[in-house]
């Protein structure tokens, strides 16, 4: 488990002067926490994390020293700016389920045969206790062929007793299509000599 260093944000100190410094701003909520705690991390700490952690990642959150047992909740962009503007994470309780999300990540699409992928879901929601939590859900789709779909139903997270889905079991996460070759227009025959 990753671990993340912040420290508690005064909101004397506007958002925009914090990010110019080179922080990304964010909140801890938690059913143990009576208000949110704003806090600020370092932009160079946010970036490494998340890449290798993203939205219903399990970390450690150490506030000014305070360590929290977390869940990244949110993750906010500014694909304007090219830049992570806030994130915002739950204190988890070990004894209390949580919402979630596991991303979905196709493997071995290069070895499909025929037909294309078409991935209609690219996250999974759910409720679990901080220990089951999952964060990624991996779909080996190398021996799908044409027609075939996959549900939620027929994932390992589905099968999990400690997971309860909040995403309707039978939706179709990903499937395999015909390509349809474009109409091509006759062209009327040249008459020019």
């Amino acid at each position: 488990m990753n671990t993340l260093k912040a420290e508690k944000r005064s909101m004397d100190v506007k958002a925009k002067k914090l990010r110019r410094e080179g922080y990304v701003i964010g909140n801890v909520i938690g059913r143990e926490i009576e208000t949110s705690i704003p806090i600020k991390m370092q932009k160079k700490d946010v970036e490494r994390l998340l890449k290798t952690d993203g939205k219903g990642s399990q970390i450690m959150l150490e506030v000014d020293g305070t360590p929290y047992d977390a869940l990244i909740k949110d993750v906010a962009y500014n694909p304007n700016a090219g830049r992570i503007d806030e994130i915002d994470f739950q204190a988890l309780v070990s004894n209390e389920k949580v919402h979630s999300v596991a991303e979905v990540i196709l493997l071995n699409h290069e070895k499909l045969a025929e037909g294309v992928l078409q991935l209609n879901l690219s996250e999974i929601a759910y409720k679990a206790l901080p220990a089951a939590l999952v964060d990624k859900v991996r779909i080996d789709v190398g021996e799908m062929r044409i027609g075939d779909a996959i549900r939620v139903k027929d994932l390992d997270i589905a099968a999990d007793k400690d997971i309860d889905l909040t995403t309707d079991p039978e939706a179709v996460v990903v499937t395999v299509t015909a390509i349809h070759p474009e109409a091509v227009p006759e062209t009327a025959e040249e008459t020019e000599s």
